[in-house]
């Protein structure tokens, strides 16, 4: 059974749908990923997870066994990291953790051991005693992270986790969730950036204008994105043009010939490999040299743009 259950989720604002009939799954120790452009409804679905918001309409349903073993209250069965900061800037890095670990019921030595391995493990031992408001931008977001595992969720909620980061806590980010995940956690990361979520995810949805538009395995998504290799001759290809198309696509692009070999539909690497042996066989024995060989692949970033539009978004 999954850990969580979305079906059918409605919201609206003053009569304009937020979140329209949105519904996937997240299965225990899996990362699952929200990609949307802004307003696309990514926010308000995690809000409504949360409890932070109450939906008009759907339903939303925690494995019942998990639910029981934290006395009955899926909020304990959650962390959530949101968009903005939610660090107090005059209290240390430490004493921010003991004030959210004691929200959720965290006292003495317990206490004091989850603040410790939680430090440990974003990387902030060292600076267990600075105020919050002398970290960077990196730190606090670590900081963030840190106060929402203290409790040992079973869900964690990540809305835009390494927005604003420098590459070093990126990249820890990172490493946290996937050792988190590897624990058993269940992860929902929303993040705009693509190459994040093909790297950390398991399955991903494709939110715009609150509906869900894919829902599926990072590899079934990319299926879903036709990709090519592009042989541009130095030369006219001619008279080779009908050997080459049994293998290719022969086009003008911008007064360029071009020998295009696409792929797509989970095309095996080896078909595509053999096309291209064929055709680069066929150009030496009609004596056309090749003046460039480039690969544009299958990703995220595309599959999304051609599935919410290249329009700009406020």
């Amino acid at each position: 059974m999954p850990l969580l259950t979305v079906e059918h989720l409605q919201k609206s604002y003053n009569g304009t749908p937020a979140v329209h009939d949105v519904s996937f799954t997240v299965e225990g120790g899996e990362v699952f990923g929200l990609l949307g452009p802004n307003g696309a409804g990514k926010s308000t679905t995690m809000s409504m997870i949360a409890g932070l918001l109450h939906p008009d309409g759907g339903e939303i349903r925690f494995d019942a066994a998990e639910s029981a073993e934290r006395g009955g209250d899926s909020r304990y069965l959650l962390g959530f990291v949101p968009q903005d900061l939610a660090v107090y800037p005059d209290l240390t890095v430490a004493e921010n953790l003991k004030f959210f670990g004691s929200l959720y019921r965290l006292s003495g030595d317990e206490l004091r051991g989850r603040v410790d391995a939680a430090l440990d493990r974003v990387g902030l031992t060292d600076r267990s005693v600075s105020l919050a408001r002398t970290l960077s931008g990196g730190m606090k977001r670590r900081l963030n992270f840190a106060a929402a595992l203290l409790h040992h969720p079973k869900l964690l909620i990540l809305d835009e986790p390494t927005v604003g980061v420098d590459p070093q806590s990126r990249a820890h980010l990172m490493d946290c969730v996937r050792d988190v995940a590897a624990g058993g956690m269940s992860v929902i990361y929303a993040s705009h950036y693509m190459e994040e979520v093909e790297a950390i995810c398991h399955r991903a949805a494709i939110l715009d204008h609150g509906r869900v538009l894919a829902c599926d395995t990072i590899e079934g998504l990319l299926n879903r994105v036709e990709s090519r290799i592009d042989v541009v001759p130095a030369a006219a290809i001619g008279k080779a043009k009908s050997r080459v198309a049994e293998y290719g696509r022969c086009v003008d692009e911008g007064g360029e010939e071009r020998i295009l070999i696409e792929t797509g539909g989970g095309e095996s690497e080896l078909n595509v490999a053999e096309r291209l042996t064929h055709v680069l066989q066929i150009l030496v024995e009609e004596q056309i040299p090749v003046a460039s060989v480039a690969t544009r692949s299958a990703n995220l970033e595309r599959l999304f743009l051609d599935l919410t539009g290249r329009g700009l978004r406020d």
